[in-house]
């Protein structure tokens, strides 16, 4: 079976990460779309599974979660429309757990804005921390039956809600694509006893713009939006590893991963290969040869 060297490979992975789309990557290196496309399905699948086995019984002290937004496809508002539109189109959440010292995302899920989805989320995220944590949300009330039904008591949570008004100064086209204007801000404390100077989601935020920059799925006003599920997710799960396991912090010099002590080595995209060819099928072992012999 025909493979891409290691060094071709790396350098997709590369710009994957670094907000490229896939078929500029499939002009630059010079391959096809299908072989960006394999590659990316082979590191989603590897990366998912590293995250799952190792993200485990991390030391935190606080940490955050927050909810970005994309889409599959098309908007959720123009999928009835939308012609041969795939299962999963429509409006994707991802959401995100990151501790605040060490910088590392420790849980992401990806769904709808449910408490269903909310639900999953923080029973994963409770799944993956060894000791009691303060945790803050955003006022998303789905946050509340999920946080109380994975972690109980045993939890310092505080939810920060953010109060919105209108922009001012803008009309027509500038004001339908500005963000709304925080006005101020609200600290509930729900459960435990959070530390109210710490009751924060900066940390958080600012990981989900890093997100929309790294990827091109998730630039807003483009053509870059995903068009199938499988691949979105896929995406997610190299871009966390790599941002966990590769990508050295500018303010923490080492990896996230590092700082948490779930490793203890700067790896590489290379090292990312490595995970794609371990879980690669080994070669079947040929028959022996038999010499036709004519009648």
């Amino acid at each position: 079976m025909n493979k891409l060297p290691t060094q071709k490979r790396v350098m997709i992975l590369n710009m994957l990460v670094e907000g490229m789309s896939m078929r500029s990557i499939s002009r630059t290196v010079g391959v096809s779309i299908n072989t960006v496309t394999k590659l990316l399905v082979e590191a989603g699948e590897a990366c998912a599974a590293y995250h799952d086995e190792t993200v485990r019984d991390v030391k935190a002290a606080h940490v955050q979660c927050d909810e970005i937004w994309s889409f599959c496809y098309a908007k959720d508002k123009n999928v009835a429309t939308a012609k041969a539109a795939p299962e999963g189109a429509g409006d994707v959440w991802t959401w995100t757990a990151i501790d605040r010292d060490s910088k590392m995302i420790l849980s992401f899920e990806v769904g709808d804005r449910s408490g269903a989805t909310a639900i999953e989320f923080m029973d994963d995220l409770r799944a993956r921390l060894a000791n009691r944590v303060q945790l803050t949300t955003d006022g998303h009330k789905a946050y509340l039956e999920a946080v109380e039904g994975a972690f109980g008591a045993d939890v310092d949570y505080a939810m920060l809600v953010k109060l919105y008004g209108e922009p001012t100064g803008r009309k027509g086209h500038e004001r339908k694509y500005s963000p709304a204007e925080c006005t101020g801000a609200r600290k509930e404390l729900v459960t435990g006893q959070p530390i109210k100077e710490l009751v924060s989601t900066s940390h958080v935020e600012r990981q989900n713009l890093t997100m929309r920059m790294g990827m091109r799925r998730f630039t807003r006003l483009t053509n870059g939006f995903s068009k199938k599920l499988e691949n979105h997710l896929h995406m997610l799960s190299l871009y966390f590893v790599h941002y966990n396991f590769v990508r050295t912090h500018k303010s923490l010099r080492m990896t996230p991963a590092m700082a948490a002590g779930v490793s203890n080595t700067l790896h590489d995209m290379e090292w990312i290969v490595g995970l794609i060819d371990a879980r690669a099928p080994k070669p079947k072992k040929r028959g022996p040869y038999k010499k036709r012999v004519a009648e």
